[in-house]
């Protein structure tokens, strides 16, 4: 099926999806954002455009469907590019070609999922939002001046038209809840590309020498909890191991994070090997023991997800989602703060080679839920049932 801008068939449930933007840096509703809308295309009932801008030849996470126009490129000054005009007017363009059946509106604050919430008001079209973590209590707290002001513009006003919310995590569903949001909320998770759990596995046993190594893949950001991480590396100082930190830098935090490093008497242990994708990014994954994600908030962490079906054993906070670490045997949901990761770290360096793998082994089978198929038929079944041609999916609660 082929899919551009503004190609919606009469045939099929026609969804436009709003993103402000699709560069690799932007974070994980970058990435997810596009494989969402990869599992939706290949829908059979379904017709999908995902919208979104960028300057033209700036990089974008690309689509693995064929022949799917995701983007519109843009060449214009800076400003309008901030205040979302070029998909403003793509939306107007769009709307007057053929009328969609519903509106996905990806994240907050924006002014891209302003113009997506007037246009689907304006035209009486169900919107749906995907707040993607913008209203975790932590997301909030950050520049909380600045969300107060946007909350009271226009933000909550939008939040308030959708027919629908989703939540990725059940946790993300209690916080909307908390902020008196009462319309229908479906908690959805986010996906993995399983195909990654089937390539895994048969590599040959690495050399009982070696360095090993805990990895950190993500932003590079405050939010991560990456200054927790050095003090309790420091604390821990262990032999035979390396901290190996992937993912852009985002404000200048990496200089923050290397100079406490330093201070502290562990840079010749830390490394940051700087951004990863693709097949760089497969061999990031496979040539770690551990899997460390020390954050203050994330509405589900992608990142999680992706090191157990590289057959990782993680540590992660309270701050994300993942309390079946636990009940699956598959890692560590700690307390935020450096004493609970001096306590975990210690544990997963102190297990031998087979007992991680054993635990890398039952994270890779729990993994296999978050298939993106799967996740793709519950958005169809949230869409259809707001437009009155389904029942009220298992997945919807309401308010």
């Amino acid at each position: 099926m082929r899919m551009t801008r503004g190609d919606f068939s009469s045939s099929g449930l026609s969804v436009i999806h709003v993103v402000p933007g699709l560069h690799p840096r932007s974070g994980g509703p970058s990435r997810t954002v596009v494989q969402l809308t990869d599992a939706l295309a290949i829908q059979p009932e379904v017709v999908v455009t995902l919208l979104s801008q960028s300057l033209v030849g700036e990089p974008a996470v690309p689509s693995k469907v064929a022949d799917v126009d995701r983007r519109l490129a843009v060449s214009c000054s800076s400003p309008a590019l901030r205040l979302a005009l070029p998909i403003r007017r793509e939306l107007g363009r769009a709307f007057r070609s053929n009328r969609p059946a519903v509106v996905h509106s990806h994240g907050l604050w924006a002014p891209a999922g302003h113009w997506a919430s007037r246009a689907a008001r304006r035209h009486g079209i169900p919107l749906v939002i995907h707040p993607r973590g913008m209203l975790e209590p932590w997301a909030l707290g950050h520049k909380a001046w600045k969300k107060r002001i946007g909350m009271a513009l226009f933000q909550r006003n939008d939040l308030d038209v959708a027919r629908v919310l989703i939540a990725t995590s059940s946790q993300e569903y209690e916080n909307i809840r908390k902020l008196g949001l009462r319309q229908p909320v479906a908690v959805i998770p986010n996906g993995v590309d399983l195909a990654v759990s089937q390539r895994v596995g048969n590599e040959p046993p690495r050399r009982p020498e070696r360095v090993r190594s805990v990895l950190f893949l993500s932003r590079i950001h405050p939010k991560k909890g990456l200054l927790n991480l050095m003090h309790a590396w420091a604390s821990l100082a262990p032999r035979g191991w390396h901290l190996r930190i992937a993912g852009p830098d985002e404000g200048g935090h990496l200089a923050e994070v290397m100079a406490l490093a330093q201070r502290l008497g562990i840079a010749a242990s830390v490394d940051h090997v700087g951004e990863v994708d693709g097949k760089r990014k497969s061999e990031t994954y496979r040539d770690a023991d551990v899997f460390v994600l020390p954050t203050f908030s994330e509405n589900f962490g992608v990142v999680v997800a992706e090191a157990l079906a590289y057959g990782l054993p993680v540590i992660t906070t309270r701050g994300a989602p993942w309390a079946d670490l636990e009940t699956e045997r598959c890692g560590w949901w700690i307390d935020i703060g450096v004493e609970p990761l001096v306590d975990a770290l210690r544990a997963a360096m102190a297990l031998g080679d087979e007992d991680r793998r054993a635990m890398g082994e039952r994270g890779r089978e729990y993994v296999r839920r978050y298939d993106w198929n799967a996740i793709a038929r519950d958005t169809v079944g949230v869409y259809s049932w707001i437009l009155g041609k389904g029942p009220r999916p298992e997945c919807v609660a309401l308010g």
